[in-house]
């Protein structure tokens, strides 16, 4: 017979599909990043230049189920409910009962975590390793049993695997382990040979990244010269307020819980892990998302002290308040939180996204939408007028899409009713996915940004007989807004030998 508490939990895990569901309205279109991660199905690897490979492994399991939009929503959210049975176990084996299983699963539930979940990236996942790797660390301390030291290290491997952001974790524990009393961790011999493990099983990646001219540094410059310097340090720490909100009391009963409360004194080293690993984020100026896997952890031990302190007497009248208040102060975050509603309705709410930052984009200015509602527009209207470019084009088999970033790329791939197009870029992976040397290149379809410098196309029109304009991106909402297509028909050079010359160029400087 199902036992009360599975049922509870199984309810909780259900309502965290259905909301997944109802968050985006049907006018949007897929994420920018989404079309990148999808087409690193058809290009596996142990490496790319802009994630790990486990992306792609989930991406091809996407791409044999049929590529279709229910199930690139469906992962991002099964890890987020996944996450949820992750803080559910941390709780029982902290001891809590079932007020603070429900707790700790609804902080988490309403928490920041349901807006990472709504895309496909590489953070859902992040944040169930990082749970995971907390538990399985919990559960060591506890037992002191090794088999979770080699559990711990294949969860460090594939978090490593998903995202490099966990270094940051480790290296936050790594002071806190030594300041706490679990520094009698580097006495065990099994600490070494768990961590061997680990290494041994992101070598494929590292490997590839030595072979490839380690592409992740490129990529850290590219990302803190054209994104992180415009991120404050000040926003940083406000936005960790913000995530958590609705539960910040829940996270501060926490902080005091490893001072106060006798069991909890062992976990110490999750407290400072945490203080360690942001003071890392605050130097490096990171994006403050970074920081939310820190988070489910932190919402166990609160929950489990509350439990505690509210456990005799009138107190014990005020759990339900403690499971309450989370949901009713995550519901003005709902309002703002995700897009549910289309652009057009969502203007009226501007006030109340400018006064959390949310129209600031990673260019440092404020916009008609948040960015990341903005990069789901326009896409699917890319693809149409391409395929209405690409349908009289003489030679198709000779024809390539060339398209300003990834972004525009991916998504031409993804809704093209030309499966065969394979639109690429000279951004993010897309440059090593270009025709082979030998192809030959007649005609070319140009998606050029609306920033563009040369908008008559001048050079173009140097190798090219024709260069038509065949229409622009006209949603005003969209972070495409404006780029325009050419069709540039009969080339009078080797457009191939051209390309190859600009990869080669744009790799010299990687």
């Amino acid at each position: 017979m199902v036992s009360k508490k599975s049922m509870i939990l199984f309810l909780l895990v259900a309502i965290k599909f259905v909301l997944h569901y109802f968050l985006i309205d049907k006018g949007y279109d897929l994420h920018r990043d989404e079309y990148l991660h999808l087409d690193q199905a058809k290009h596996l690897a142990w490496g790319y230049d802009s994630v790990p490979p486990v992306t792609s492994w989930i991406s091809w399991i996407i791409l044999k189920m049929g590529n279709g939009v229910f199930w690139v929503k469906f992962f991002p959210a099964l890890f987020g409910a996944l996450t949820i049975v992750m803080v559910w176990k941390i709780i029982e084996a902290l001891g809590g009962k079932l007020f603070a299983m429900i707790a700790g699963s609804v902080a988490v539930l309403v928490s920041a975590i349901l807006r990472i979940n709504i895309l496909y990236q590489p953070n859902s996942l992040e944040i169930l390793c990082w749970t995971a790797f907390y538990y399985t660390l919990i559960r060591y301390i506890i037992s002191e049993e090794t088999k979770w030291l080699y559990i711990t290290a294949v969860i460090i491997a594939l978090s490593f695997l998903n995202k490099y952001n966990v270094v940051f974790v480790l290296l936050g524990l790594l002071p806190a382990i030594i300041l706490t009393s679990q520094r009698k961790l580097f006495l065990n011999k099994h600490f070494y040979f768990s961590m061997t493990l680990a290494l041994a099983l992101i070598t494929p990646n590292i490997i590839w990244q030595i072979q490839n001219n380690f592409p992740v540094v490129h990529h850290m410059n590219e990302l803190a010269a054209t994104q992180l310097v415009n991120v404050n340090r000040g926003d940083f720490l406000k936005d960790q307020l913000l995530f958590f909100i609705s539960s910040f009391f829940i996270l501060i009963a926490a902080f005091i819980s490893f001072f106060a409360y006798k069991p909890f004194k062992k976990f110490r080293l999750f407290f400072w892990g945490f203080v360690f690993t942001v003071i890392l984020y605050v130097y490096f100026k990171a994006k403050s998302y970074y920081a939310i896997g820190l988070y489910p952890v932190l919402l166990c031990f609160g929950t489990v002290y509350l439990e505690y302190l509210l456990q005799n007497g009138w107190k014990k009248y005020l759990r339900p308040v403690v499971i309450i208040v989370p949901v009713l102060m995550s519901i003005p975050f709902f309002r703002i939180g995700f897009p549910y509603q289309s652009p057009d309705v969502l203007q009226k709410k501007l006030p109340e996204y400018k006064k959390f930052g949310l129209l600031r984009w990673e260019d440092g200015k404020d916009h008609s939408l948040p960015q990341d509602f903005a990069d789901m527009l326009g896409w699917s209207e890319l693809a149409r007028k391409v395929d209405a470019a690409y349908e009289n084009i003489p030679n198709k088999e000779h024809t390539l899409v060339y398209c300003d970033n990834y972004g525009q790329a991916g998504a031409i791939n993804y809704y093209s009713k030309y499966k065969n197009i394979h639109a690429v870029s000279l951004s993010a992976d897309y440059i090593n996915w270009f025709p082979s040397a030998g192809k030959e290149i007649k005609n070319v379809i140009l998606v050029q940004d609306a920033s563009d410098d040369d908008p008559d196309r001048k050079r173009e029109k140097t190798l090219f007989e024709t260069v038509i304009i065949k229409g622009k991106i006209e949603n005003k909402y969209a972070r495409e807004y404006g780029a325009s297509i050419y069709a540039l028909i009969n080339a009078k050079t080797s457009i191939s030998a051209i390309f190859q010359k600009e990869i080669a160029d744009r790799k010299k400087q990687k």
